[in-house]
This record gives C-alpha cells, structure tokens and sequence, in this order.
C-alpha cells in the first residue's frame, strides 16, 4: 500500500449557518488539498463529524468527494462504530462503492460500551472479514475509552494479513508505538509482503508526534493540521523535519484545545475556506480561542 504512506489528511465536513453540508465551501476546502502536498485523503473520520450525519447525508458527502477529487489522490473511508453487527452492514450495503471509489476503509476502536482486547480482536476480524477492500485499524483511547495494544493489532494482522494494512495509531504513546513497530517487523513476520500481503504501516494519528513516528519506523501520518496547512505538514513527513513540526507545536495544542474539529474550523474559516459551523454537541471554538489561534496565524 505504497500509496497510503506519507501525508493523509483527516479531512472536515463544512456546514453552512442551517447545519447542512457546505458542498461549495467543500469544493474550495478539496482544492487546497489537489495541490500535490497531500498523498490520500481520510472521508467521513472522527474529524468530519461523521458521528453526527446521516447515512444519506453521508452517502451524497461520498459521492461529492468521489466525483470532485475524480482519481486525482487515494481516499479512505471512515466506516467504524460501536455495534460490530451494524458496521458490517453498512460494509455490505457500501459493497460496490468501495470496490470502485476507496483505496482503504479506517475503522475506528468500538467506543463507549469498552470491550477487552479479546473482544477487539474479534470485532476487527469480523469487520476485515466483512470489508471488500482493504482495512486500517485506529487507535484513539482518548476518544473511544479503550486501547488496541501493539500485541492486539498483531493477532488481527496475523489472523487477517491480506486485510489489514495498517493502523492508526492515536494514543500519543511514542513507546507503545515503538514497540507495536518493532512487532511488526519480527523475523517470523519476514517474507508476508513476498508472499503477496502488504506490510503493516503504522501511522501516526497525532500531529505533534509524526516525527517521532517516522524516525521508529512509522509510515506517515493522517492528519488534523493539514487540512489548513497541507505544504508544511508534507515537509514534516516527508522530509521529517522536526523544526518546523517544532514551530507548529503551539498551533497544534490550539487545534485541540477545545477538541477536534473546533480548532481546525477555526482556522479554516479565518483562512477564508468555510464558516465555523459545527453540529452539536460541538460549538464553535470560543472568543477567547479564535484570538490565540489568529495570533499564532499571524506568525
């Protein structure tokens, strides 16, 4: 999945002041993405408030993406949820779609209902089992309550290696990273990508950390930051260049310092792109945020 290295972005969801999908503010936000900075894009993720659309809003998001980026760089979808029966479903129902428009599907850590590590190995083979292409695992314990461990991922992988091409990997835990890395490059892994299964990649799904990542080992990063600053987060996966990812550490803890997407709309809307609308429960970033963030812009 050579491919799915380097720079993705986790791309947003623009809605307009009635809460409906911003397809032209859409459009604009994609441009800034077509640039050739961007190696994929992540559709419908935690960071495009999937959580709160539904299925046909998703399905007409899909198809403007599909039809607006028209080959031009690889998408991953975001198919994952909390019910292991209702997320292959909708594998099944999206069948043919994903065969002919996605590269990959992201699938996150089922949230809320908090299942040990057996029940995530179980719910991650069905799920590959179930998905007609390809399947990254994500990893984010601060949002789902649970944490896919290095040993985990590797029995998924071992027991579904022509799907599982990768994860994830947001718990901002550089040593469990490290160690899941090392796991996957054991001798008694050697020779899969030979026999015809693709490697594991193991992205970074923090921002802050994706130098880190890449110097271990690690295959890119799927991005928050990138949705407004595509150019420069390339030259920090790419070129692994720790002082600029240096020089973006406080723009980084703003983006989330009122949780994801707030901090990115911000950005976006003052960088002319969309309106900083979200859908509730989120709200827009408050007063006192927007000045900070337009004060580090200004640097």
């Amino acid at each position: 999945m050579k491919e799915l290295r380097g720079l993705g972005t986790a791309l947003i969801t623009p809605f307009k002041a009635d809460k409906s999908v911003d397809y032209e503010a859409l459009a604009r936000l994609l441009d800034t993405q077509l640039t050739g900075a961007v190696d994929y894009i992540v559709v419908l993720g935690t960071t495009g408030e999937a959580a709160t659309m539904t299925g046909e809003e998703k399905r007409k998001v899909r198809q403007f993406i599909v039809k607006y980026v028209n080959g031009r760089l690889p998408l991953v979808l975001g198919v994952g949820g909390n019910n292991t029966a209702a997320v292959i479903a909708d594998l099944k129902a999206m069948r043919t779609e994903l065969i002919l428009d996605f590269t990959a599907i992201l699938s996150v850590c089922p949230y809320y209902n908090k299942p040990n590590q057996e029940g995530l190995y179980q719910h991650f083979c069905a799920v590959a089992e179930a998905s007609p292409i390809p399947v990254i695992l994500y990893n984010v314990p601060g949002r789902t309550g649970v944490n896919l461990l290095p040993e985990t991922v590797m029995r998924i992988y071992e027991a579904q290696p022509k799907k599982i091409i990768g994860i994830k990997e947001a718990s901002g835990n550089i040593e469990q990273i490290k160690h899941l890395i090392q796991l996957s490059n054991t001798p008694s892994l050697e020779g899969r990508d030979g026999d015809g299964f693709p490697p594991l990649l193991v992205i970074s799904g923090d921002d802050g950390i994706a130098c880190e990542v890449m110097q271990v080992g690690g295959a890119g990063l799927i991005s928050v930051a990138s949705n407004a600053f595509p150019e420069d987060f390339w030259h920090i996966v790419h070129d692994q260049d720790a002082t600029l990812q240096a020089r973006y550490a406080e723009m980084i803890r703003l983006l989330f310092a009122e949780g994801n997407p707030v901090g990115i709309k911000a950005v976006l809307a003052q960088k002319g792109i969309i309106e900083n609308y979200l859908r509730l429960p989120l709200v827009p970033a408050s007063k006192e945020l927007q000045e900070e963030i337009k004060k580090e812009m200004a640097k």
